[in-house]
This record gives C-alpha cells, structure tokens and sequence, in this order.
C-alpha cells in the first residue's frame, strides 16, 4: 500500500475556489475544512484577522491522499499562489503515521 500523506493548506479566503479546483481537478474528494481562521504569515503580507484593521480571515484545508497525489496538489498550489501573490497561501506535507 502506498504511504498516506497529510496536506495542510492554509490561505486568504478569496482563494477557496482556486484551491477547490485545484482539489477537483486531482479527484480528491475528501478533506476536512476550516472556513474562517486568523494569522499572519511569517515572510511577506499582510496579518488575516478579521478585525477593523485587518479585515480578511483565512480558511484552511486538511486533505489526506496518497504520496503522489500529494506532490501534484502541492505544485497546483505552488502555481496558484505564484498567480495571486498578495493573497497569501501556504501548504504542508505530513506523514501519516497510522490511520483508521
């Protein structure tokens, strides 16, 4: 069986169809999501807090695939952030270590 990988996606909302595509695309169909979280990202841009002075939220996705699934997703993600920059979009790979 082929090793399961975890794919957090972090990004400003005004991304979530792009990266709902990006997901269609690849056939992954499952995913746990999270619609409206607060940060500041740790090299450029601008903190997503929902407040007065900094009003946009990010939404996150957690998305379980396989190993090689993971790598397209995460060059899908890779050209969406290269093409909205000043959005903001991070994703990580995990390993998964055991599931049910």
């Amino acid at each position: 069986m082929e090793s399961q990988k975890i794919v957090f996606i972090s990004f400003n909302q005004a991304l979530h169809g792009l990266v709902i595509k990006a997901l269609s695309r690849l056939n992954l169909k499952g995913y746990t999501q999270w619609e409206e979280i607060q940060g500041a990202g740790s090299h450029t841009g601008n903190p997503h807090l929902g407040t007065h002075a900094w009003p946009t939220l990010n939404g996150a996705l957690l998305v379980a695939c396989s190993e090689e699934r993971a790598h397209k997703l995460l060059d899908a993600l890779a050209e969406i952030d290269r093409e909205n920059p000043l959005q903001g979009l991070r994703a990580f790979l995990w390993s998964v270590e055991r599931s049910i």
